[in-house]
């Protein structure tokens, strides 16, 4: 393992643990070199479904996008990573145990906005306005509206 402060390629393992989901191993490494320690995780690579892109195209799915999305609808908002990552784990475990071997973008966007609205109206708008690409108010009104089951939202008084 590269050294991620000088790069130097003799490093050694200081400590090794289970992580608390039981499904990767983190460890606590020290280089020969300059003798800082660095941590590192190591998790099997499973075999997800390709990603189909809109215009065609086939990605691998990354987590990380998905992950990042998520923190950007949830900013400012009482939701912690642990959580976001808790989804998307699950997310993944439910694309890698499906029998698809490629999955439309529009899934996964669904999949996560459906998270969303289960865990914090207000990043599900944030995630949905973004995401469905709203063309005007009233598209935007009637999402918000279907939230509220069918109230009008009140506005805050000035």
């Amino acid at each position: 393992m590269k050294c991620p402060f000088c790069t130097c390629i003799d490093t050694r393992v200081v400590d090794s643990r289970l992580g608390k989901e039981g499904n990767n191993i983190r460890r606590r490494r020290e280089c020969s070199e300059c003798d800082r320690r660095f941590t590192t995780y190591e998790r099997i690579e499973d075999t997800l479904p390709l990603v189909i892109k809109k215009d065609g195209r086939r990605e691998p799915f990354d987590r990380q996008k998905i992950i990042g999305g998520m923190q950007r609808a949830c900013e400012k908002r009482p939701v912690s990573i642990a959580t976001i990552e808790k989804i998307v784990d699950q997310m993944e475990l439910s694309f890698q145990e499906s029998p698809e071997r490629e999955i439309p973008a529009s899934r996964v966007g669904e999949v996560v906005m459906q998270a969303l609205h289960d865990l914090d109206e207000v990043a599900y708008v944030r995630f949905a306005s973004v995401y469905r690409q709203f063309k005007d108010i009233n598209e935007f009104m009637k999402e918000l509206k279907d939230i509220l089951g069918g109230q009008t939202p009140s506005l805050p008084k000035e």
